[in-house]
C-alpha cells in the first residue's frame, strides 16, 4: 500500500475510477483513524463506541464513491461531512427506538490531516454545505461548542478528554497523568455525564 502514499485524493480517487480497486482499501486505511476519534467524540455524548465506528466507515465509503472533485471542498473535508452525517443519524435513529428523542449534536473532532472542524445536521449533503463559507460556519461552531465543553468540565476532566481524543485509552491516559486507570476511567464517565446533561446546541 505504500506505493500510494505520494498521491493526492484527488488523485487516488481518479486512479479508483480508472479500475485500481486497491485504492479503496488504502483509502479506508488512511482515514480509519479519524472514524475512530469522531466515534470517540460522539461516544462522549452517549453513543455506542462500535457502533458509531462501523457507521463512520460507511460514510467513508460513500464519501468515496459520491466524491467530486470540481466541489468546493477537498475529499478530507467532504469525507468528514460524510462521516459525521452517517454517525448522526445513525445516533438519531437509536433514540427514537429508545423513545428519547436527540436533543443535540456535538462534533469537538479536530481532524488529524488538515485541522479542520465540521459538525452536520442535515439529512442531504448538498454543494451548498461543502462550499467554503458553510465549512467556516461550522467550523465556527464546534470552536465555540468545544469552549462551552470546557467550561462545564474540571481541569483534570479536560486533561483527559483532550487525550482520549487523541486516541489514547483510559490505561495510555492514567500513565500520561500519573493517575490509576480507574480514576480516569471514572472521570471519561463523568465527562459524558456533564455533556449529555449539559444539553449543549448548535444553534
Amino acid at each position: 500500500m505504500d506505493k500510494y502514499k505520494d498521491f493526492s485524493d484527488d488523485e487516488l480517487i481518479m486512479m479508483l475510477r480508472n479500475g485500481d480497486e486497491s485504492v479503496m482499501d488504502y483509502i479506508m486505511d488512511k482515514y480509519k483513524k479519524a472514524v475512530r476519534n469522531k466515534a470517540k467524540a460522539l461516544y462522549l455524548m452517549g453513543g455506542d463506541e462500535d457502533d458509531l465506528i462501523q457507521e463512520g466507515m460507511i460514510g467513508l465509503f460513500k464519501a468515496v464513491v459520491d466524491y467530486k472533485p470540481e466541489r468546493d471542498a477537498s475529499f478530507y473535508t467532504f469525507a468528514n461531512l460524510c462521516i459525521s452525517r452517517q454517525m448522526y443519524t445513525a445516533i438519531e435513529s437509536s433514540h427514537r427506538k429508545k423513545h428519547q428523542p436527540l436533543n443535540f449534536y456535538v462534533s469537538f473532532y479536530e481532524g488529524e490531516a488538515e485541522g479542520e472542524h465540521s459538525s452536520l445536521d442535515e439529512s442531504d449533503l448538498s454543494s451548498e454545505e461543502a462550499n467554503p463559507e458553510s465549512l467556516f460556519i461550522a467550523k465556527e461552531n464546534d470552536l465555540q461548542i468545544r469552549e462551552n465543553i470546557a467550561r462545564i468540565l474540571s481541569p483534570m476532566e479536560n486533561e483527559v478528554m483532550n487525550y482520549f481524543m487523541d486516541g489514547l485509552d483510559y490505561k495510555e491516559i492514567a500513565v500520561k497523568m500519573g493517575r490509576t486507570p480507574k480514576s480516569v476511567d471514572n472521570a471519561i464517565q463523568r465527562i459524558k455525564n456533564k455533556i449529555i446533561k449539559s444539553k449543549i446546541k448548535i444553534v
